[in-house]
């Protein structure tokens, strides 16, 4: 049997996470990423160069990298990040190799495509969207006043508001799409949403005109993998049911079919279980911690997913 065709989408260590648990038991993985990180490096770079922040990219190549010397090799360079005080300090050199790669040909998917290139890397990149994007939040930062909203704006803002977040938008508010990345969609026989971030690296793939029609219309088994650490400065007092009910506030039109799990994020099986009916999946609960909190045992997680394409 071919290897199943698998879309990821997600930001940051999250989705490194999941692909590189992906690239255990699948060989044609796409990677779809988010491109609103307005901190570090990858906002110096995008606000000095307009460029998409490169930085969740980066960290998606990476952990496609081949099995091999060379692949650990230039995944170790991609990666580096220069220390001192000098006009370097902070940046990841892979951030600089795409921008670079950037300002002499501008199709972003060509340069992510040479890096992979480099790397031998298991698979794809494809930003989100074509252009770079700001997250907007109405934020309860009064505990006393929880109807009070502020709005909040930036990804690295609303990651570490301390408030309650209820909704978040993106500007621009209809971003284009790649056809690149719209076609990796309808070509797959899996998508995967999460782990990650909520509000800054799982929704806001929703919140894409374009990108949400394409998930609402293809023909593969929607999964999405529920965070191991539910209650964060980002989701403070969001319960795993929470997670589900947020999303269908944010995309009443999606429709899942697995929800993933592990027990220590379950707090209530059957009211997760039922939140997840209501979206059309059923709930998977299966051992993926690892020994550190926070963080994905790759091969337990891999199994997982094994099981729900193999189902």
């Amino acid at each position: 049997m071919s290897s199943p065709k698998v879309v990821a989408l997600g930001g940051g260590h999250g989705l490194a996470a999941s692909l590189s648990a992906l690239r255990l038991v699948c060989d044609d993985i796409t990677a779809v990423v988010t491109v609103a990180d307005d901190g570090g490096s990858s906002g110096r770079l995008r606000q000095e160069f307009g460029v998409l922040p490169p930085g969740d990219l980066r960290m998606a190549l990476a952990a496609l990298c081949d099995d091999t010397p060379w692949g650990h090799q230039w995944r170790d360079v991609l990666q580096h990040r220069f220390s001192g005080t000098g006009p370097l300090a902070g940046h990841a050199l892979g951030n600089l190799l795409i921008v670079a790669l950037w300002d002499l040909d501008p199709d972003a998917v060509s340069g992510l495509d040479l890096v992979g290139q480099l790397l031998n890397a298991r698979g794809r990149v494809l930003p989100m969207a074509s252009v770079p994007l700001d997250i907007v939040a109405s934020v309860a930062l009064d505990d006393a006043h929880p109807e009070r909203l502020s709005k909040v704006v930036g990804q690295h803002e609303v990651a570490t508001t301390g408030g309650v977040i209820r909704t978040i938008g993106l500007e621009p508010a209809e971003p284009p799409c790649g056809e690149r990345t719209l076609a990796a969609i309808h070509a797959a026989d899996v998508v995967v949403l999460g782990p990650g971030s909520w509000f800054t690296s799982v929704l806001p793939h929703l919140l894409v005109p374009d990108l949400r029609a394409a998930l609402k219309e293809t023909r593969a088994t929607r999964v999405l993998t529920l965070n191991l650490e539910l209650h964060t400065e980002e989701t403070r007092g969001l319960t795993a049911v929470g997670h589900i009910q947020s999303l269908t506030r944010h995309a009443p039109d999606i429709t899942l079919d697995v929800v993933l799990a592990d027990p220590s994020a379950v707090d209530d099986v059957e009211a997760l279980s039922a939140a997840a009916s209501a979206v059309g999946a059923r709930l998977v609960v299966a051992p993926v911690a690892g020994r550190h909190p926070g963080q994905h045992d790759t091969l337990r997680l891999a199994a997982a997913y094994r099981d729900i394409i193999l189902d």
